[in-house]
């Protein structure tokens, strides 16, 4: 049986207490707060995909915080911020390439035949679809498209 993401969040969660790792135990506790909080707002359980979903808006809320902490020459904080990251990032599923992105946003506007960049919503969300079980970087999807988009 496959654990879920909440029980090994949890497990995981158990087990930076007992090995004293404070930096891998405020992360996940911060984790399993949002997981909680989103839960309240949903009124039922979570599905692993949603448990995903407040895991991506975690990492998102990092990189802007590293960009503007970096910008502000706070690099102490960045690096708090990056450590947090790679904790996030072992939760989620394995990144795709800019290569992936790039054909899936390919294959959407062959299929949909997209020419002008007012169909860039429907073009990013065909191929968020496309990529899932993948975590794809939101931005970087939306740059390629828009390039793929004018370049028509």
């Amino acid at each position: 049986m496959n654990m879920s993401l909440k029980d090994k969040i949890t497990g995981d969660l158990t087990h930076a207490m007992k090995a004293k790792d404070a930096n891998r135990l405020s992360v996940l506790r911060m984790v399993k707060a949002s997981i909680m909080n989103r839960q309240i707002e949903k009124g039922a359980d979570l599905t692993d995909e949603e448990i995903t979903k407040t895991l991506q808006t975690l990492v998102k809320q990092r990189k802007d915080s590293i960009e503007q902490y970096e910008r502000a020459g706070r690099s102490e904080l960045a690096e708090k911020e990056q450590s947090e990251l790679v904790v996030l990032e072992d939760y989620l599923p394995q990144a795709a390439s800019k290569e992936e992105i790039e054909n899936a946003v390919a294959e959407v506007i062959a299929e949909t035949g997209a020419s002008s960049i007012k169909e860039m919503g429907a073009v990013i969300k065909a191929a968020q679809a496309r990529l899932a079980g993948k975590s794809a970087d939101g931005k970087l999807v939306s740059e390629i498209v828009k390039a793929k988009l004018q370049n028509q």
